[in-house]
C-alpha cells in the first residue's frame, strides 16, 4: 500500500539485483520512444488554491471547499482550451513519423464529469467520460494506417472535485464534478516484429498526499513493465513518472525503480518522465535533496546508462544536442521555438549483467521546427518526446 511523504523521509540503502547470462546478438535494434502527452492543465492549482484558503483566518470547510471549485472549474476549462482532440492528431502525426516498436506514455489523462456532490467531495465517483487520451489517440494512430496496441495500462492518481463559479450557496458555471485518472501507458505497434511475454505494475511505496478540507488527495504514481520478445532476443521495457512536486519523493520513487523494476536476467529500456534534470542543482525548499538525485541515482548506483548522453555513440552523429524536453507554458500555445528549458524526458538501459546498452539514432521530437497545430497555434505537448534506437539487447 503506498505511504504519503513527509519532511522526515529517510531512504533506504540502495540495491541493484541482477545475474549474469549470456545474450543472443540482437537481429536487429529496437526503437523506442518516451513521451508524456500533458494532461491539459496545471494540476497543482485546485489544491493550491484550497490550502491557501485553508491558511486564511477565519477558514472554515465551505471557504476552503469553495476555493477548491472555482480553481477546478479554471482548471477543466483549460483542459478544453488545450484541446486534446488538436493534440492528439499532432502526437499521432508524431508517433507514426518516428516508428517506435514501443513507446512509454505519461499522462494519459482520462477526464470525466458527474453531478455535483458536495456531500462526497473527494470520492473519484464521476462516470461520463468528456476526453479519454488514450482512446483518442489510437483512433488517430489507427486511421494513419500505423496501429498500436495497449500492451499494458497503468492506473495512477484518481481524484475528483468539486467544480462552480461563485458560492456554495448559488454555485455557477455548469456546477458538477470533475475527475481526472492518471494512466501510464506501454504502447506497441502493431506491424512491428516484437511479441509481448509478459507484464506486471506497482504504485510506488512513497507518493505525494495532500489533505483539503477533511479530505485526502492520493497523488499515486508508479512503475510498468512488460517483457519482449524479438527474434531470439529478449528484454524488458520499463515505463514511469517520477514525481515532479519534491525531488526527495522522486529519489525514493527512483530508489524502488531501479531494485525492484528491473529485470534479473534481461536486458532492460526504460523511459520516463524522470522529473530530474541532471545540470539542475538546485534544491526546492521542501526538499533535502537537488533535482539532478534521482537521475544521479539511476546513473550511478542503478546501473544505467542515459542513451541520450552515454551511449557511446559516434560523436557525429546528427541530432544529439542538450536534449531539453520540457518547459512550455500551460496553454501550449506559446510562440516557436518554445520556452525548452530542461532535460527530463529520458531513455536509460543496461544488459542483466550491469553493461552499458548502446543506440546509434536518436531524436527529440515535438520540439523543433514548427509542430503547432496551424489553426489553433496548440503544441502537442508541454513536453517533447524522445526517440532511441538502441542496439545491445
Amino acid at each position: 500500500m503506498a505511504v504519503g511523504w513527509s519532511i522526515g523521509l529517510l531512504l533506504g540503502p540502495l540495491a541493484v539485483t541482477g545475474t549474469a547470462q549470456a545474450q543472443d546478438p540482437p537481429a536487429k535494434p529496437v526503437t523506442v520512444m518516451t513521451r508524456n502527452i500533458y494532461l491539459g492543465a496545471d494540476i497543482n492549482r485546485p489544491v493550491e488554491a484550497a490550502l491557501r484558503a485553508a491558511a486564511q483566518p477565519g477558514a472554515n470547510q465551505l471557504t476552503i471547499v469553495t476555493a477548491l471549485a472555482n480553481a477546478t472549474h479554471v482548471t477543466r476549462a483549460i483542459v478544453d482550451r488545450t484541446d486534446f482532440d488538436v493534440r492528439g492528431r499532432l502526437l499521432a502525426d508524431e508517433i507514426v513519423d518516428a516508428r517506435p516498436d514501443l513507446v512509454g506514455l505519461q499522462e494519459v489523462a482520462l477526464w470525466r464529469q458527474g453531478p455535483l456532490q458536495l456531500n462526497q467531495v473527494g470520492v473519484p465517483n464521476a462516470g461520463t467520460v468528456d476526453y479519454d487520451f488514450l482512446q483518442i489517440l489510437l483512433d488517430e494512430l489507427a486511421e494513419r494506417g500505423t496501429p498500436y496496441v495497449a500492451a499494458s495500462i497503468a492506473n495512477r492518481a484518481d481524484v475528483e472535485s468539486p467544480s462552480f463559479t461563485g458560492s456554495i450557496a448559488a454555485p455557477g458555471g455548469n456546477p458538477r464534478d470533475i475527475r481526472l485518472t492518471m494512466r501510464d501507458v506501454v504502447l506497441m505497434r502493431a506491424s512491428s516484429s516484437l511479441t509481448t511475454l509478459d507484464e506486471g505494475q506497482d504504485i510506488y511505496d512513497v507518493n505525494l498526499q495532500v489533505g483539503v478540507a477533511g479530505v485526502g488527495f492520493d497523488f499515486d504514481r508508479g512503475y510498468q513493465w512488460v517483457d519482449v520478445r524479438a527474434g531470439a532476443q529478449r528484454f524488458r521495457f520499463v515505463n514511469t513518472h517520477l514525481e515532479a512536486f519534491s525531488s526527495d519523493i522522486a529519489l525514493a520513487q527512483a530508489n524502488e525503480l531501479v531494485t525492484e523494476a528491473t529485470s534479473p536476467n534481461l536486458s532492460t529500456v526504460f523511459v520516463c518522465d524522470c522529473n530530474s534534470d541532471p545540470v539542475n542543482s538546485s534544491i526546492k525548499p521542501i526538499d533535502h535533496v537537488p533535482h539532478k538525485a534521482p537521475y544521479e541515482l539511476i546513473t550511478g548506483a542503478g546501473g544505467y546508462t542515459d542513451l541520450w548522453k552515454d551511449s557511446g555513440r559516434p560523436a557525429d552523429l546528427p541530432g544529439f544536442d542538450a536534449g531539453d524536453t520540457s518547459g512550455l507554458n500551460e496553454t501550449v500555445d506559446e510562440a516557436v521555438p518554445g520556452s525548452w528549458t530542461h532535460r527530463i524526458d529520458m531513455v536509460f538501459g543496461r544488459t542483466a549483467d550491469g553493461e552499458a546498452l548502446t543506440t546509434d539514432r536518436g531524436q527529440v521530437t515535438g520540439r523543433d521546427g514548427d509542430p503547432r497545430d496551424p489553426t489553433t497555434g496548440l503544441w502537442p505537448s508541454d513536453h517533447a518526446g524522445v526517440v532511441m534506437r538502441v542496439r545491445g539487447l
